[in-house]
């Protein structure tokens, strides 16, 4: 790994994810987790591999995640390559009603987002 790499994160980083996300890369993907929302809170992170601000956020949105005994109890989290599912990205801005931003955080409660934050706003606490 190269000096940069280990600066700004390697290819090797983009390809690992956490346990506690579940992936929207399809339509039916997209369904389940608004499907849910009306269940549990749902969680919607969207991130665009290529930026160095959005790599920053997910990591730290991550460590906050991974700090809980049991993220169960704060909501179903759900992750979106916009890059490589853009389609997708913009089908929630449309649906839910929220202009694109990257990263997003979008929290989702019987099919209506209840909040949302970008850059370096995102944290555990629009969870809440």
């Amino acid at each position: 790994m190269s000096f940069f790499d280990k600066i700004f994160g390697g290819k090797e980083e983009a390809k690992e994810q956490k346990s506690f996300w579940n992936t929207i890369e399809s339509e039916n993907d997209l369904k389940i987790a608004i499907d849910n929302s009306y269940v549990y809170k749902v969680a919607i992170f969207k991130h665009s591999t290529s930026c160095f601000i959005s790599k920053t956020v997910l990591r730290n949105f991550e460590k906050e995640i991974e700090s809980l005994e049991n993220t169960d109890d704060i909501a179903k989290l759900y992750f979106l390559d916009l890059l490589a599912y853009r389609p997708l990205s913009n089908k929630i801005a449309e649906d839910l009603g929220v202009r694109h931003e990257s990263p997003q955080l979008l929290v989702v409660e019987n099919g209506k987002v209840i909040n949302n934050a970008s850059h370096q706003n995102i944290s555990i606490n629009q969870l809440s």
